[in-house]
């Protein structure tokens, strides 16, 4: 565990006590007073498993993939009938793996979520850019799908051959994205890679919007301590410079800057599975957040089968929070967005943003962190930066040693983080 993390979380929850996950099972899921209610549905089967990559995914296998989807149905039946009334939903992202290799049977789950689920922002898909031919763009738009996250990492074969991939044909990826069209098109790319400079990003930023794309996220590279890649880590000041220069660049080109990682060409261009104040996850290795508590599926695909069979939920582990705790997630993750209203704080709490973080507050804002328009707090880059490198140390001390834990077992006692 990081110090830097342990004394964050201590401070800001004024408590020493830790994030703890137990083992444990609730026949229900207290979603219907939720507001901003999001869903996500992972699917975890690739063709090729890619070295880098830390999420839950396992080699595609038809029969599997046909068992899992069933159990799929199935958990959705179970949750969504829990709620008397179709409960209103913000959004749908499909994630994994490489959910488009389910294509057929995509416009199948959309609907059993429409029977309990009233959507109403869009619903997303992630793409392999080997998924991005014409065929399965129309049999996704036919699914209802609105939204397109394609992982390109780059267009530059240097970089495609470091992460283990192969190179992207950027003219093949147009022509199909303009015979379907979507009303977002978004793609997504690594930086911070061994020796990437701004112009090697900036190239794969221009190819994007010439391409097909409104919108495009830029994640930086975290080396995952359970992976197999054997990528260096960039140094910090060069990480600096590099998303500093970036969010320039993107700005300047007229892009509206939807989170830390994310710009759009178009204003109505979005994409984002995580900033939701409370969302439900459907699938292997999804979690769950609710007013008082976060909970987690099972990574073991076979044991999520099996649980559902049972008729019973593929819960692994379930935190219950403090309030203290559920407002510092609260924060972290609107933070993303680069901007908390003390409004919507206030609305969600039933209290003063200030009253809680006044302190943490005026600090950040004499830091330069943040500046304070109309009951807005908005990143500065530099406060950007360091949100970015607060969360790589949060993403190390605590995503990497549960996910490393859950890839092993699962149904794990208990998690202390």
């Amino acid at each position: 565990m990081s110090i830097t993390t342990e004394l964050t979380r201590m401070w800001l929850t004024r408590s020493v006590k830790p994030f703890a996950f137990y083992n444990e099972y609730d026949e229900s899921l207290p979603y219907g007073d939720c507001r901003e209610l999001g869903l996500y549905v992972h699917i975890p089967f690739c063709r090729s498993i890619c070295q880098f990559c830390p999420y839950c995914k396992v080699p595609y296998e038809q029969k599997l993939v046909e068992r899992y989807l069933d159990a799929l149905l199935r958990e959705i039946d179970l949750v969504g009938s829990q709620n008397a009334a179709r409960k209103r939903a913000t959004s749908v992202y499909f994630g994994g793996g490489t959910p488009a290799l389910a294509a057929d049977r995509i416009g199948e789950i959309v609907a059993r979520l429409r029977r309990y689920f009233d959507i109403t922002q869009g619903i997303g898909v992630e793409l392999h850019p080997d998924n991005v031919t014409p065929e399965v763009l129309r049999t996704l738009k036919a699914a209802g799908v609105t939204k397109l996250s394609i992982g390109i990492q780059s267009f530059q074969s240097k970089y495609q051959k470091i992460l283990g991939r192969k190179s992207v044909d950027a003219g093949k990826l147009a022509r199909a994205l303009a015979e379907v069209p979507f009303e977002t098109v978004s793609m997504d790319f690594i930086f911070a890679l061994p020796e990437q400079t701004f112009e090697d990003l900036r190239q794969d930023i221009d190819t994007a919007f010439s391409h097909g794309a409104n919108h495009i996220a830029i994640y930086p590279f975290i080396d995952f301590t359970f992976t197999d890649s054997k990528v260096a880590v960039m140094p910090k000041r060069e990480k600096r410079q590099l998303l500093d220069r970036i969010t320039r660049y993107c700005l300047d080109k007229g892009c509206n800057r939807g989170s830390i990682w994310t710009f759009s060409a178009e204003k109505e261009a979005s994409y984002s599975s995580m900033t939701r104040e409370n969302f439900l996850g459907f699938g292997c290795s999804a979690t769950t957040l609710l007013m008082d508590q976060f909970k987690i599926n099972t990574f073991d695909v076979e044991e999520y089968c099996r649980r559902i069979d049972g008729g019973r939920l593929p819960t692994s582990l379930t935190l219950r929070f403090t309030r203290r705790q559920r407002m510092v997630y609260y924060l972290f993750w609107t933070a993303y967005s680069t901007k908390v209203r003390s409004k919507d704080f206030a609305e969600f709490f039933g209290e003063a943003l200030e009253k809680r973080y006044g302190f943490e507050l005026r600090l950040a804002r004499l830091l330069r962190f943040v500046e304070l328009h109309d009951g807005v707090y908005s990143m500065t880059l530099k406060g950007a930066f360091y949100y970015h490198y607060y969360e790589n140390f949060y993403t190390l001390a605590y995503i990497d040693k549960m996910w490393g834990i859950m890839r092993k077992e699962a149904f794990p006692e208990k998690i202390i983080l």
